[in-house]
């Protein structure tokens, strides 16, 4: 798992992005069409258009980070809105990058508990 600090503001780009964008190419979306600074130290997603490749751009305060996720099976689940980014926690980001539905996670209760 990336080491976010709990904190840390996570922001998933609307839409599609073109995934053959590297380091200055997603840091330029995030300037330009998230209105956002890349090197204050929020972390930005961003999902290719089939839905099964997501890039991250994160500064963590000493450089540029690029991670990269790409499922053998389905798709990330991926907020419908006009808008142009939404925001998440880091623990939402840990079950989006588990391919886990982040919007409504289901505890399930430990087999040792169950009655």
């Amino acid at each position: 798992m990336i080491p976010v600090p709990a904190v840390t503001r996570v922001w998933l780009a609307a839409g599609h992005t073109d995934m053959r964008k590297g380091f200055d190419g997603l840091a330029m979306l995030v300037q330009e069409t998230l209105k956002r600074d890349p090197h204050d130290g929020q972390l930005f997603v961003f999902r290719g258009k089939r839905g099964g490749l997501l890039k991250l751009i994160w500064h963590d305060g000493q450089g540029m980070c690029l991670f990269a996720k790409r499922l053998e099976r389905g798709r990330f689940i991926w907020p419908a809105t006009a808008g142009e980014a939404v925001t998440i926690t880091a623990a939402q980001l840990g079950y989006l990058l588990e391919g886990i539905d982040w919007r409504a996670p289901i505890r399930t209760q430990r087999p040792e508990l169950a009655g």
